[in-house]
């Protein structure tokens, strides 16, 4: 379900006649009852799109994803029937760079662990020395908005800062570049991914990028679930192949794997990065403002890639 509130519905229906096809369940019978008065859909890239729906709403002309991923939103056949298409580029970039330190730290710091120990009675003689975060080197796969802000907070930790794409960034000169994520794993010591999901980047976290991440090494995943082996990953915490982990995305969720449950070095939080009352409301506004572009005539304001 999309996080719409009451007052975000109420929004909506200043602007729209709303249907709410929102649970999975009710979506088919919305589209088999309305689907000749839709003009608009507001979705995400976890629900997506598919071109079946598409064709029971043939009057589509727009399709906006809730939040940046749209990796579920069929955009060849949204193009083929002349459908445009938007996401939320931006909106919650800062939410999500937040939560993905909060995750390192956490992470590093054993912050989970410690606090079920002090709750138990133990203190700091019954584990070893946490590692530090500042000066160390910071990995950052995809330098979208997210990652720029993962590693603007990096700055602040006095860390080196290296990044993965497929091209270097522009603005991003002070960075050092990796063309391959391997690469990037072997020279970083914190690896923060805030890739897009879909075919080019699925699995793409596997045993080879693990191994090259190394027992000192963490890694925290914000991106998509499918961009991490998630198989790989287990064995990784299992057999201390990296130091640990932190999660808030999976590879079927809401469904999180259940040996993942017992990984040890590992913290998990159910897909909340983006989750603020400011980033829902700055995706709504983005996309309000997509719909009043789109039917005035006028450039979207964040379009989806070609």
């Amino acid at each position: 379900m999309l996080p719409l509130s009451a007052a975000h519905m109420e929004r909506l229906a200043q602007a729209f006649t709303v249907i709410d096809a929102s649970r999975p369940e009710d979506c088919q019978a919305r589209i088999d009852a309305h689907g000749a008065q839709v003009r608009v859909v507001l979705t995400n890239g976890t629900i997506g799109l598919t071109a079946a729906q598409m064709a029971g709403m043939p009057g589509l002309t727009l399709a906006c994803a809730f939040g940046a991923g749209y990796e579920n939103l069929d955009a060849a056949a949204a193009r083929e029937r002349g459908v445009a298409l938007c996401n939320g580029a931006g909106a919650n970039s800062e939410s999500v760079a937040d939560h993905a330190w909060a995750l390192l730290l956490g992470a590093v710091r054993a912050v989970p662990a410690m606090d079920a120990l002090t709750r138990a009675g133990g203190w700091r003689d019954d584990v070893p020395p946490l590692p530090t975060v500042a000066g160390k080197r910071l990995g950052v796969a995809g330098l979208g908005a997210i990652g720029r802000g993962v590693a603007r907070r990096g700055e602040g930790f006095g860390m080196e800062i290296g990044y993965f794409s497929r091209r270097p960034a522009q603005g991003a000169d002070a960075y050092r570049h990796f063309s391959s994520l391997a690469e990037l794993a072997s020279w970083c010591d914190k690896l923060v991914l805030a890739l897009p999901g879909g075919p080019a980047t699925h699995r793409a976290v596997d045993e080879g990028v693990l191994r090259a991440l190394g027992p000192d090494g963490f890694l925290v995943n914000v991106a998509r679930g499918s961009v991490i082996d998630t198989a790989a990953l287990v064995r990784a915490l299992h057999d201390g192949t990296i130091a640990g982990a932190a999660l808030d995305v999976y590879e079927n969720e809401p469904n999180v794997a259940a040996e993942l449950l017992s990984c040890p070095r590992l913290v998990l939080t159910p897909h909340v990065a983006g989750w603020s009352p400011e980033a829902l409301d700055a995706s709504l506004d983005s996309f309000l403002d997509n719909a009043r572009r789109h039917f005035a005539g006028e450039p979207l304001r964040t379009p989806v890639p070609a």
